[in-house]
């Protein structure tokens, strides 16, 4: 049964990187394809209250996000990132990756082995 969860987007290297990662350190995954299957509200804030990293790391800041109009400044709490992925799935960075209670973005990519070693002990 696989431990570990990967909201993964596979055009994407840095997620695919991290399924190459977990294949390597023979960690089974549940991949997620995030923007097939999209978070809901409920989803996401339980994402959120598992996140090791500032919650505004989970908001990509790249030219649909500006396109959007968005700033920092509609980031900063988790209800605002939240609100933002369930209607915006594609904002969301990538991977992420999930153990039990505990979830973090995989960048930079040495982070994923750092995580997926802490699940195999």
């Amino acid at each position: 049964m696989p431990e570990v969860t990967v909201l993964h987007n596979p055009r994407c290297s840095t997620s695919r990187a991290a399924m190459d990662e977990a294949a390597r350190a023979g960690v089974p995954v549940q991949e997620v394809r995030y923007l097939d299957h999209p978070l809901d509200h409920h989803q996401l804030l339980e994402l959120v209250d598992r996140l090791d990293d500032p919650v505004t790391d989970l908001v990509r800041r790249d030219a649909y996000f500006t396109s959007l109009g968005l700033t920092d400044d509609d980031v900063r709490t988790a209800d605002q990132v939240v609100a933002l992925l369930a209607e915006h799935p594609r904002l969301m960075q990538r991977p992420v990756l999930v153990r039990g209670e505990h979830a973090i973005v995989g960048r930079p990519k040495e982070r994923v082995a750092e995580f997926l070693a802490e699940s195999a002990l």
